[in-house]
């Protein structure tokens, strides 16, 4: 017979599944990217599935399998394929020591700069360029990390999607809060990760293509590769496309290169900063907005953590954070209201 009450042994049952699964996310840590990019991928490709399953009938497993190649081909790849571009054109500016000492002194006819500035610029750029390379996953150094993260991505997200239904009623289930509040947060979630990966990334590729178009037209050098480093910077509101064109024209008007500066310029703050406030305007009318500081402050946390995802997932976990402060806050005034009926009903049987 047992020493301990019932109620003992449920409190005991409880501390023990508090330790495990603070020792099994604990040994998590290492793929959580994986697992938040499974969470991402499975809320995009998931109305998708459920239209080629349930409205036109298709096979599940086959299904699954379509969309996981899917996105393979137009996110996983495209994406890995530009960061060894981007690591290889840093690489070679960083240890191109003639090309920063002809920026300089190109950036000597337009303004006059202290003896010493010479240093600190390419110092500085020297920095720069570490710290963006260190940004993007080596294809090199890393490669068993991001194949290991993209098998177990792709294997979860296999069975999220053929497993539908069990999975999603697994997490009401166990969700923290009331069934309708489970649903708020599932739609909220959903419009949330759409604002943050679909709208963020979509007006962030019309810029860097905006930028890699004009370069193209007025004969800038390497349009493609300052194409996608303004797609990746068009992600922080901060810093946007002008950290890319503005120098870029700058230089060509040290070169005498009249035209193709000014035009840069001209239409660079007029289309392509514009660009983003109509293209959010409509996303925002669609899923909803995710405020500036938000995204900001999501990037500062989101970078140390992912590298270049953070970019997007570090904006995607605060969005989450405060959307479950919400729930928190809605739950809890229900509970306060249902406590003052029940006890204006125990005083009036009195």
């Amino acid at each position: 017979m047992s020493i301990f009450t019932y109620k003992q042994r449920n409190n005991i049952n409880l501390v023990i599944i508090i330790a495990l699964g603070c020792l099994i996310a604990y040994s998590l840590m290492g793929i959580f990217g994986s697992l938040l990019s499974t969470l991402v991928l499975y809320t995009i490709l998931r109305p998708g599935y459920i239209y080629l399953t349930e409205v036109k009938n298709w096979n599940r497993r086959l299904t699954a399998i379509l969309l996981l190649f899917l996105s393979l081909i137009v996110l996983v790849l495209p994406f890995y394929a530009l960061s060894s571009m981007v690591i290889e054109k840093i690489t070679e500016l960083k240890n191109d020591q003639i090309y920063f000492a002809n920026l300089l002194n190109k950036f000597k006819h337009l303004y006059t700069f202290p003896e010493n500035i010479n240093v600190i610029i390419e110092d500085g750029l020297k920095k720069a360029g570490a710290w963006a390379a260190s940004l993007f996953p080596s294809l090199i150094s890393g490669v068993f990390n991001i194949v290991l993260g993209l098998l177990l991505m792709y294997f979860l997200l296999y069975f999220m999607l053929v497993e539908r239904e069990t999975f999603e009623n697994a997490m009401i289930k166990y969700a923290p809060f009331r069934e309708q509040n489970a649903f708020r947060f599932a739609e909220e979630m959903r419009n949330t990760t759409y604002a943050n990966v679909v709208g963020q990334g979509f007006i962030a590729l019309v810029q860097g293509s905006l930028v890699s178009l004009a370069f193209y037209v007025l004969g800038y050098n390497d349009p493609l590769f300052w194409g996608v480093i303004t797609t990746f910077i068009s992600l922080v509101p901060l810093l946007g496309p002008p950290v890319v064109f503005v120098p870029a024209a700058l230089l060509q008007l040290a070169d005498g290169n009249n035209f193709a500066g000014w035009a840069m310029l001209i239409f660079g703050f007029v289309v392509i900063i514009n660009i983003d406030n109509v293209l959010r305007f409509m996303i925002a009318k669609k899923v909803g907005n995710i405020h500036p500081i938000i995204t900001v402050i999501g990037v500062v946390i989101g970078i140390p953590l992912f590298g270049i995802l953070g970019l997007v997932f570090g904006p995607l976990l605060l969005s989450y954070f405060f959307l479950l402060i919400r729930i928190y806050e809605t739950s809890s005034k229900a509970s306060e209201r249902l406590e003052r009926i029940k006890t204006i009903h125990e005083h009036g049987e009195l």
